[in-house]
């Protein structure tokens, strides 16, 4: 089925008394995945930490660990979960690259493109979800980087076109890169304004209610 483009602007500044709930999002407009999901980088990213701590104050409700992140996953990682009966059903994939995190690991963004190509491969096979999560803001982009640094950039290449939807800080998008792409694949786009508004987003997506 064609998929909607569409972009949600989320933020703090909405939020009322009476519930809670951020004005500018409903549960049906928001594309929904499943637990468990696997939480992983394309680039060493230190936001992937964020998201680990998100879902954590989520307290998702379910049967196993309803998240796990493993910085440099791979198709093994994958298949041992399915294997061991609990396979993941949804992937998010951080964005972003960090030359000192690579350099410690002792790899490279060209390691890190070609574990994510494979990676990617791997999830659609057992028809994992994919969610690309961009959320360092301009400062992680091109744009903040180091005078011939382009290592962000490719992360989102590797990740942002080969995923099912998008999850973008608002002022990472300034340029409408991830814009473009999901113009481009049809795929729905989630942007946050503040990076605080991440659990409400990720209450919607595995369809819990955010708390009262």
């Amino acid at each position: 089925m064609k998929k909607t483009t569409f972009c949600i602007i989320f933020s703090l500044a909405f939020l009322i008394s009476g519930g809670g709930h951020l004005l500018a999002a409903t549960q049906s407009d928001t594309p929904q995945s499943q637990l468990p999901v696997l939480i992983t980088a394309c680039g060493q990213s230190p936001d992937s930490s964020l998201i680990k701590a998100i879902f954590m104050r989520a307290k998702l409700e379910h049967p196993t660990p309803a998240y796990e992140l493993i910085l440099e996953a791979t198709p093994e990682d994958l298949k041992a979960a399915a294997d061991a009966g609990r396979p993941f059903k949804s992937m998010m994939i951080i964005m972003g690259a960090s030359l000192k995190g690579m350099g410690a690991a002792g790899i490279s963004i060209d390691d890190e493109m070609e574990r994510t190509e494979k990676l990617v491969e791997a999830a659609r096979s057992q028809g994992v979800t994919i969610i690309g999560v961009h959320i360092g803001g301009m400062k992680r982009r091109a744009q903040g980087a180091d005078p011939g640094d382009n290592t962000d950039e490719l992360s989102i290449d590797a990740v942002a076109p080969n995923s099912d939807f998008l999850i973008i800080n608002k002022e990472g998008n300034a340029d409408g890169r991830f814009t473009t792409i999901a113009n481009e694949k049809q795929m729905a786009i989630l942007t946050v304004a503040k990076n605080l508004d991440l659990l409400e987003i990720v209450k919607q997506i595995y369809g819990q209610k955010y708390p009262q």
